[in-house]
C-alpha cells in the first residue's frame, strides 16, 4: 500500500511540474479523452504496485529522463506527429504540384527526395549525371529550381525535411536563399537535414568528401543554424539506411547512436558547447514488420540516447538528451509480388511508430518495388496514418504499451545488446575508424546474408513471395519519367548561366576556396554567398572537391 502512495505522489509531482509546464503553453487536443465506447482514456497508466526507483531508472514520466516513456509529457494527446511524405521526382515543376497535391490532402510537413546527382554534387549536364537526372528524387542545379520547388509553398507556415547529405551545406544554403526571396527570415525556418555523412560510407553511398572535410562540414551547420537558424533541425542521424542495408533492428539503433557519438565529439573539437547544439540534432528510424520489437527499438534507443548526453557528454538541458526522431516504414519490405499487401504491411509498420513515439513519419506507397508511386497510392499511404491518428484510438494514451512483460523485456534486451556494439565500437576508436576498417560493414552484411538465407529456405515467410504466391497480371499504371528530362533540365541551367553575373558568381566561387582552406573558418557564409549569385551545385562542390578530395571506398568481404 505504502508503494501504490509513493507512485501516485510522484504522478502528483510530474503533473504539477512537467506536465503542467506543457499544458500551460500548449493544451490538449481534447478536454477528455474516451475510447470508442465511451471507456476513460487515461493519460499515463503507472503499475499498481512495485519498486518505484527502479521504474524510474528504467521507464520514468513522459518528458523526463531517461525519457522511455517519450520526449513530452503528453505526446499525441496534445499535438500529432507531423506527416511528412516523402516526394520528389523529375523537375522542380512536377514535385511542387506532388506537394501542393500532398498539402491539399492533409500533409503536415513536406520532405524532399533529391535525384541522384544532386545527392552526390553533380549538375543536370555533367556526363556522370546521364540516365539518372529526376529519377529517384528532384534535379536541382541552382537556387533558380529551388525557388521553383517552393514555388506557392510559405516557408514560413511549412515544416521541410531534406534528405541531402553530402551536399547538405549547399541544399540548405539555397532553401536559406528562397525563404529570404519570399521575406522569410532564416530564424523562422523550421525543418531538418539529413546531413548525416557517416551512414553514407557505411550503408548508403552517397558520399563525397573524406570524413574529416564531411565532419567539418556538418560541424559548420550546428554553429552557423544555432545562430542564425535556431529552429532547424541540423542533423538527422540515419538509422533508416542502415537498416535497408540488412541490419538488425539492435544494429540500427547500436550504429545510428555511435554516428551521433560522433558527430557530437567533432562539435566539441571545433568548441561548441553540447547544450548550444545537442537539442538540434534529430534522428531518423525504420519501422519494420515485427511490430513489438518495433516498438522496443524505439523505447530503447530514447533511453541509450538519455545516457549517452547525460552521462558521456555531460548535457545540463533536458532538451539535449531527448532522442527525436522521424519514421519511415520499411522500403525493403515492400514486395513486387502482390503489391496490394503493401498496405497491410505499412498499416503494422505505421502502428509500430506510433505505439514507439515517432515525432514525424512517412508511410510508403504499395507500388515503390515497382516505381515511383502515383497519385492514387500516396493518397492509400497518407490515410493510413490518417486512419491511425483518428481511428484506432493509440493515440489517446502516452506510450500505452508501457509495463508490457513482453514490451519491457524487449526493449531491456535491445538495449543491453546495443550498449555491447557501441562498447565495442569505442573499444576500436570510434565509429570512423569502425567504418574505415570495415567492422560495421561486415556486420550489417553478416545479418542481410542470414536473413536473405531464411526466406531462400522458407524459415522466414513472406506472403506473396515465398509462400501463398500467385500468378500476378502485369502491374498497370507505374509512374515513368519522361526520358527528355534531363533536357528539360540542362536548358534551364543553361538559361541561369546566360542570366548571372559571372564575374560575381567567379569572385564568390574564390572565396569559397579560400575558405575552404582554413579550416577554422565556417563554409556556411560562403556557400550562401555563392548560391544566391545562383552558382550551380556542381561548381560549388567542385571547389570543396579540388580543396578536400574524395573519399575511395573500402572493399569489405
Amino acid at each position: 500500500m505504502a508503494e501504490d502512495k509513493h507512485f501516485e505522489r510522484r504522478r502528483k509531482e510530474w503533473e504539477n511540474s512537467t506536465l503542467k509546464k506543457v499544458t500551460d503553453r500548449f493544451p490538449e487536443r481534447k478536454a477528455d479523452f474516451t475510447t470508442g465506447s465511451w471507456l476513460p482514456a487515461n493519460r499515463v497508466d503507472l503499475p499498481e504496485s512495485g519498486d518505484l526507483d527502479t521504474y524510474l531508472e528504467k521507464l520514468g514520466f513522459p518528458g523526463e529522463f531517461p525519457f522511455t516513456r517519450g520526449v513530452q509529457p503528453t505526446m499525441y494527446r496534445g499535438r500529432l506527429w507531423t506527416m511528412r511524405q516523402y516526394a520528389g521526382f523529375g523537375t522542380a515543376e512536377e514535385s511542387n504540384e506532388r506537394y501542393k497535391y500532398l498539402l491539399e490532402q492533409g500533409q503536415t510537413g513536406l520532405s524532399i527526395a533529391f535525384d541522384l546527382p544532386t545527392q552526390i554534387g553533380y549538375d543536370s549536364d555533367s556526363a556522370i549525371a546521364e540516365g539518372e537526372v529526376g529519377k529517384v528524387g528532384v534535379a536541382i542545379d541552382t537556387m533558380k529550381d529551388m525557388e521553383i520547388l517552393f514555388d506557392g509553398i510559405p516557408l514560413d507556415k511549412v515544416s521541410t525535411s531534406m534528405t541531402i547529405n553530402a551536399p547538405a551545406a549547399v541544399l540548405l544554403s539555397m532553401y536559406i536563399g528562397v525563404a529570404e526571396k519570399q521575406g522569410v527570415s532564416p530564424d523562422k525556418l523550421t525543418g531538418t537535414i539529413q546531413n548525416d555523412i557517416l551512414k553514407e560510407y557505411m550503408a548508403r553511398g552517397t558520399y563525397i568528401f573524406p570524413p574529416k572535410p564531411s565532419l567539418r562540414l556538418i560541424t559548420n551547420i550546428f554553429e552557423y543554424c544555432s545562430a542564425e537558424v535556431p529552429k532547424w533541425n541540423t542533423i538527422s542521424i540515419s538509422g533508416y539506411h542502415i537498416r535497408e542495408a540488412g541490419s538488425t533492428a539492435v544494429q540500427e539503433i547500436a550504429f545510428t547512436i555511435a554516428d551521433g557519438i560522433e558527430y557530437i565529439k567533432a562539435a566539441l573539437k571545433a568548441g561548441l558547447d553540447i547544450d548550444s547544439f545537442a537539442g538540434r540534432l534529430s534522428f531518423f528510424f525504420n519501422a519494420h514488420n515485427d511490430l513489438l520489437e518495433e516498438v522496443a527499438k524505439f523505447r530503447a534507443a530514447r533511453r541509450i540516447w538519455a545516457k549517452v548526453m547525460k552521462e558521456k557528454f555531460n548535457a545540463q538541458k533536458p532538451k539535449s538528451m531527448m532522442l527525436r526522431f522521424h519514421t519511415q516504414t520499411g522500403g525493403s519490405t515492400l514486395t513486387a509480388q502482390q503489391p496490394d499487401n503493401n498496405i497491410v504491411r505499412v498499416a503494422i509498420q505505421t502502428l509500430a511508430a506510433v505505439l514507439g513515439g515517432t515525432q514525424s513519419l512517412h508511410t510508403n506507397s504499395r507500388d515503390e518495388a515497382l516505381g515511383l508511386p502515383t497519385e492514387d497510392s500516396v493518397r492509400i499511404a497518407l490515410r493510413t496514418q490518417q486512419i491511425v491518428a483518428h481511428e484506432s484510438g493509440v493515440t489517446n494514451f502516452v506510450d500505452p504499451l508501457a509495463g508490457s512483460y513482453t514490451v519491457e523485456h524487449l526493449t531491456d534486451t535491445i538495449e543491453e545488446q546495443a550498449w555491447q556494439y557501441l562498447n565495442k565500437i569505442e573499444d576500436i576508436g570510434g565509429m570512423v575508424r569502425a567504418i574505415e576498417n570495415g567492422y560495421v560493414q561486415k556486420e550489417i552484411q553478416d545479418s542481410a546474408y542470414r536473413y536473405q538465407q531464411e526466406i531462400e529456405k522458407g524459415d522466414r515467410i513472406v506472403v506473396g513471395v515465398n509462400k501463398f504466391t500467385i500468378k500476378d497480371e502485369p502491374p498497370e499504371d507505374i509512374l515513368k519519367m519522361d526520358p527528355k528530362l534531363r533536357d528539360f533540365q540542362i536548358r534551364k541551367l543553361s538559361e541561369v548561366k546566360k542570366q548571372r553575373n559571372e564575374e560575381i558568381v567567379s569572385r564568390k566561387l574564390r572565396a569559397l576556396q579560400e575558405t575552404a582552406k582554413d579550416p577554422n573558418k565556417n563554409l556556411m557564409p560562403s556557400i550562401i554567398d555563392a548560391v544566391k549569385e545562383y552558382a550551380s551545385l556542381g561548381e560549388i562542390c567542385d571547389v570543396l572537391r579540388k580543396e578536400f578530395g574524395e573519399y575511395q571506398e573500402s572493399i569489405v568481404l
